[in-house]
């Protein structure tokens, strides 16, 4: 009997990936921090206790857009073989996915305007699984467009229906 090791994939997300997902979090976390200085400033009687609490609120917020990307690149790995895809992702919780190449039904790339900005892509495997589909994020747009068209060609040389 044969026994399988599974071992973290090889591969991870472009460096431009750290930029890029700072970017996003700061998109996400300047306005709530605008927001929180802005309800001290204008609704309270700016008691020091609540000013303190504000700050310390902005530091996370600014700490978290600045660290969370760091730790995600550290973290999160793809991999394609002949026979799957693989992801890992997660700090905390380590999420791991499987997908075989005779249950993937079709293969995405995707560039959205900040991505592009940054020459970067996804690549999304949807499978006939219902936990949903695979996502290999923040690939160089050459190298997403070479691995759909890698999974493409190995999905198609593939026996099975992909149900």
């Amino acid at each position: 009997m044969s026994s399988t090791v599974l071992r973290p994939p090889r591969n991870q997300a472009d460096p431009r990936a750290v930029p890029w997902w700072t970017v996003q979090w700061l998109i996400l976390m300047v306005p709530v921090a605008v927001a929180a200085v802005a309800a001290y400033w204008l609704f309270t009687e700016r008691p020091l206790w609540l000013g303190v609490a504000v700050a310390v609120f902005v530091t996370g917020c600014v700490t978290l857009a600045l660290v969370a990307p760091r730790a995600s690149y550290r973290v999160e790995r793809w991999e394609v073989t002949d026979q799957a895809v693989y992801t890992r992702k997660g700090w905390l919780t380590h999420t791991w996915r499987v997908a075989p190449m005779s249950r993937i039904q079709r293969v995405d790339t995707a560039r959205g305007p900040v991505q592009r900005l940054f020459g970067l892509a996804d690549v999304t495997v949807t499978t006939a699984s219902s936990a949903g589909a695979v996502k290999i994020e923040a690939l160089d747009h050459e190298v997403a467009a070479e691995l759909a068209e890698r999974l493409t060609a190995i999905t198609h040389a593939t026996p099975g229906d992909a149900t």
